[in-house]
């Protein structure tokens, strides 16, 4: 019997309803004051909190047919997602308030998270693509939505790199439904055991370029420094974290659940894939001086490692906990040290955050804290996650790319040491208005995220036995 309860959909639905009812309200009320969208939007995601935590106690489901699957995969994007965009509006609350467009900023934001926990959730090749396109259009309008400096230029980049993804992304999956005869991923998985493997492979890595774009990976992350570093840091710190979560999360169902290793080797894929990320990312960062290209750098390295967790999909038990864990600790993190840039706003060199530990402590408390935890540095979520992630590796029999990660690693902190070392070097009085900081509720956000980073870290023991499970599709 199929479940068609919209009841199991409660915080999609949450986020739905808050992006048109913050729509409808934006249209009637002054461009200057549009604050009451915003609450909106913080309320949506508080309800889709509870209703995930409702949902995690219930049995697992595929609802709608064989299109959505609801299980600890599933749930477990749910809450980080709702989270990082709760801590999005926080951080974003000083640059947008008062702003004509301020609740443009809202609304696509809660589209562009709906479309992440769908890309999650997906068990259908029609709904993953369907979740592809709504994560994807809300981001090139909130890339644009600042409507100066280089914003514009950063937009079209982002769009017709999303473009191409996505036209690659629909070729992929009409190949699979020929070689599989079915966009279910149960389905597909049995038809693609007698189907033509060179029509399945071509189509996979077709699939996977949709994937890779969403998730900032090598060979679709050319767009990555421009966008972000021709954004207001709020957008970039949207941008390079919330989309990616859906994705990483999708590719792992739909590899592990859809397509059978025999009829292509995606394993070693992904392995590559993840080898080129991790390499490539910290080899671009090393030679930085923009904070922001810095961070979008950083994190086409992170999702390298990430890649790990997805190329052993199946092979180890620590695979999906590691992955998810490490999502959420990366989610916290990365929006932490984006907070601090967003509370410098004139500070946008490394050499600009010289002094920053004497004139703004707690900022530079924030700023080690973040930084140090995408290094993988004890005991944030981050060192966790690669832990567990590594660890996965080497039970999925890719120990030389367990090795590769950690040489990766080391040489990381090179580059983020030569953010963290002005900070704490004598400053100059007569830059001193470079130093000055936006509203509280950006810097105490920055702070708030540090602070969950190290929570989510020393909670670890607890938190990864809960995200435990098999997924449904």
């Amino acid at each position: 019997m199929t479940n068609e309860n919209p009841a199991a959909l409660i915080p999609e639905l949450a986020l739905l309803c808050g992006a048109v009812l913050g729509l409808l309200v934006g249209a009637w009320l002054p461009r200057r004051h549009q604050r009451p969208v915003r609450l909106l939007a913080a309320a949506a995601c508080v309800v889709g909190l509870v209703a995930t935590g409702v949902a995690a106690t219930a049995p697992p489901q595929v609802v709608f047919g064989s299109s959505y699957a609801v299980d600890t995969a599933t749930n477990a994007t749910r809450a980080i997602v709702l989270v990082a965009t709760l801590l999005a509006l926080w951080l974003a609350a000083d640059t947008v308030d008062g702003h004509p467009r301020e609740s443009e900023f809202s609304v696509l934001l809660q589209l562009g998270a709906l479309g992440t926990i769908l890309l999650a959730g997906a068990a259908d090749l029609l709904l993953l693509f369907a979740a592809f396109l709504l994560a994807s259009v809300p981001m090139y309008g909130l890339a644009g939505w600042a409507k100066a400096g280089r914003a514009t230029e950063a937009t079209m980049k982002y769009y017709l790199s999303g473009a191409f993804a996505g036209v690659a992304m629909l070729t992929g999956t009409a190949l699979l439904y020929a070689a599989g005869g079915a966009t279910g991923y149960a389905a597909l998985r049995a038809g693609l055991g007698t189907g033509p493997a060179t029509v399945a492979a071509v189509g996979l890595v077709a699939v996977l370029v949709g994937l890779a774009f969403k998730a900032s990976a090598v060979p679709a992350h050319f767009w990555v420094p421009d966008v972000t570093d021709g954004t207001p840091a709020p957008v970039a710190a949207v941008i390079t974290t919330i989309p990616k979560i859906g994705a990483l999360a999708g590719a792992y169902r739909l590899l592990d659940v859809a397509i059978p290793e025999q009829v292509v080797d995606w394993p070693l894929l992904l392995a590559v894939l993840s080898a080129l990320s991790m390499t490539l990312g910290n080899l671009a960062a090393f030679f930085q001086s923009s904070v922001q290209r810095l961070l979008a750098y950083s994190t086409v390295s992170q999702v390298g490692y990430l890649l790990i967790a997805v190329s052993v999909a199946g092979r180890s038990a620590e695979a999906l906990p590691g992955l998810l864990f490490y999502l959420a600790g990366y989610a916290v993190t990365n929006l932490g040290a984006f907070a601090v840039v967003a509370a410098l706003p004139a500070a946008r060199t490394l050499d600009d955050y010289r002094g920053l530990a004497r004139r703004r402590p707690g900022l530079a408390a924030a700023l080690v804290v973040c930084l140090l935890g995408l290094v993988g540095t004890p005991p944030t979520a981050v060192f966790l996650g690669k832990l567990t992630v590594f660890t996965a590796a080497i039970d999925g029999g890719f120990a030389w790319l367990a090795v590769l990660a950690v040489v990766n690693t080391v040489a990381s902190v090179f580059y983020y040491l030569r953010w963290i070392a002005p900070a704490f070097r004598g400053s100059d009085p007569e830059r001193a208005d470079v130093l000055s900081p936006a509203g509280i509720r950006t810097r105490s956000s920055a702070l708030t995220a540090a602070a969950l980073s190290l929570l989510l870290g020393i909670a670890g023991g607890a938190v990864l036995p809960v995200l435990t499970g098999s997924l449904l599709g």
